[in-house]
């Protein structure tokens, strides 16, 4: 089995995918974060293909970067400034090589993420 990564964006607020948000991906290191690929979700809230392809999986410690507050603000969402929440970070453990997904359920004052299948 080979290893990527995959995630998607769920508003939880208005009960929708959140199309529209930039997500990043950085691998974590000794000497500090790398930043591996950049994408944007689609209609469905999910990136067009895996944020990280099989060429391209190793076993570490990940990062992905969704930015919140700038899709919130281009929503429309109602909330002060700034923003409770702007740019939300997960990281994880990429330990073996298999299908990884990482989902954000997101609202403006709270998110959940889990590792989906």
């Amino acid at each position: 089995m080979a290893g990527y990564l995959t995630t998607h964006v769920l508003d939880t607020a208005r009960g929708r995918p959140a199309a529209g948000m930039t997500v990043e991906l950085f691998r974590l290191g000794p000497a500090g974060r790398t930043r591996l690929a950049a994408m944007v979700t689609n209609g469905d809230g999910r990136t067009d293909g895996p944020i990280l392809p099989e060429a391209d999986f190793a076993p570490g410690l990940y990062e992905l970067l969704f930015h919140v507050g700038a899709w919130l603000d281009a929503a429309g969402a109602p909330g002060e400034a700034p923003r409770f929440l702007d740019e939300v970070p997960i990281r994880f453990g990429m330990a073996e090589p298999a299908h990884y997904h990482v989902p954000l359920l997101i609202s403006p004052y709270g998110y959940s993420t889990y590792r989906g299948s």
